[in-house]
């Protein structure tokens, strides 16, 4: 089997109280991260990590990932190079790259730690006319950014263009954000990925529609907290869950 995750931010204090982790100590989530990591993947599993995997030392770092199932690839991201520089990291990466197309059932998957709204074979589809291809990425977590990249997506999407002397169509744009938070920190599949994403851009836009419009980062905060206590139910209930205005998850 083939997953995927990214920021897991092991040994970084800081982000517990940035993203809203629900751990009390840095121990306490590592060890959130093996269980579920491990209750998943296979020795034989190949695992692709969308940068930012570590915020730690060498030594502790590849110790922490030696507890860890199957053969992971590394997808660099702009934190990663603190423990891959330090001489005391042992652990044998599958690859470490800084970025990746790859095959994945029939699906054209492009990999990078940084969002990327155009990109390679973004105009292949199947017989049945849906997209082939999806960009997975990581790095905007879910902030603000990631708010506004939805917001991006969304408009891109509803323009229509001619492809490559084809009938007018509009602009596919496929982008997955693999955000450990969203799945309760589980590796997931593509196909698992894409069920999570629709979900959740499904809760962005109909907020949008309830709020009357653009969400404000103060809204959006309160709307990532929700988002968080929903991927820890495993997104059950999803759609008949709204934030309004004045309320708090």
């Amino acid at each position: 089997m083939r997953y995927y995750i990214s920021d897991l931010h092991l040994f970084h204090q800081n982000v517990i109280a940035m993203d809203g982790r629900r751990f009390d100590s840095l121990e306490q989530m590592h060890q959130h991260v093996i269980e579920r990591w491990n209750s998943r993947v296979n020795k034989k599993d190949d695992v692709f990590v969308l940068g930012d995997l570590s915020w730690g030392r060498g030594k502790e770092t590849a110790e922490l990932l030696s507890q860890l199932k199957g053969h992971i690839t590394l997808i660099r991201g702009n934190h990663d190079d603190r423990y891959l520089k330090d001489k005391e990291f042992d652990y044998a990466f599958h690859n470490v790259l800084d970025y990746d197309e790859r095959k994945d059932d029939g699906r054209n998957v492009m990999l990078s730690h940084y969002p990327m709204p155009f990109y390679n074979k973004q105009f292949r589809r199947n017989e049945q006319g849906e997209s082939r291809t999806f960009m997975l990425y990581g790095h905007v977590h879910d902030t603000y950014d990631e708010y506004l990249l939805n917001r991006s997506i969304n408009d891109i999407s509803c323009h229509e263009r001619a492809a490559f002397g084809e009938q007018i169509q509009l602009t596919p744009v496929r982008l997955i954000n693999t955000f450990c938070l969203f799945s309760d920190y589980l590796p997931l599949t593509l196909d698992e990925w894409r069920q999570i994403d629709e979900k959740r851009r499904r809760l962005i836009n109909r907020t949008e529609q309830l709020l009357g419009g653009r969400i404000s980062w103060q809204n959006w905060d309160r709307l990532a907290e929700l988002i968080t206590m929903l991927s820890r139910e495993n997104w059950n209930n999803c759609d008949e869950v709204s934030l309004k205005d004045g309320e708090t998850p």
